[in-house]
């Protein structure tokens, strides 16, 4: 099995096969509008601005599971992303990635890596929004912005801690796009 083998729902509820970016890197990321993560949003853009021509797709996953920091419609979660950070990667319906209800992208991408790539600043951050997230689970996501690279044959190349910057995952990327 690969990222290619899911169909999700964007903003509009229509279903969209993952097969659709076949032979892409894919930056997987669960996102959110009212966090202090936020402004990663213009690091992610910059990133599908200098690595798209090359092949690789930015795919924007809003979650509100977190101190429901995504309120709001995935339309005005859109208009905000647009407006505020001109983002213009793909961006797809509000999901859960933890829990019962967890959607089954999320699922899998957890089951190939458990774990964050990150340094002492992330890992003091994920220890600080533990306390907001008492019930998480080994492997579950620990806040907005946790990121998966997943490589032109549809595998989990690496899951990056949520208070990893984006621009930290230039080398990483890089070399999954040298890889047809």
């Amino acid at each position: 099995m690969t990222v290619y083998d899911f169909t999700v729902k964007d903003g509009s509820g229509q279903d969209v096969s993952l097969k659709d970016y076949e032979g892409k890197a894919l930056l997987i990321v669960n996102t959110a509008t009212k966090c202090g993560l936020t402004p990663q949003y213009t690091a992610l853009q910059e990133l599908y601005e200098k690595y798209r021509g090359q092949g690789l797709e930015i795919l924007d996953f809003p979650c509100n599971q977190f101190l429901e920091q995504a309120p709001g419609t995935d339309e005005e979660i859109n208009s905000f992303c647009t407006l505020n950070y001109n983002t213009d990667f793909p961006r797809f319906a509000k999901i859960d990635v933890n829990g019962e209800h967890a959607a089954p992208l999320y699922i899998w991408l957890k089951e190939r890596a458990a774990e964050d790539k990150g340094d002492e600043k992330t890992r003091a951050f994920e220890d600080m929004v533990k306390q907001y997230t008492p019930d998480s689970k080994e492997g579950d996501i620990k806040w907005n912005f946790g990121k998966f690279l997943i490589d032109r044959s549809g595998n989990v190349a690496a899951r990056y801690s949520p208070a990893c910057p984006p621009a930290d995952l230039a080398k990483d990327i890089e070399e999954v796009l040298l890889y047809k």
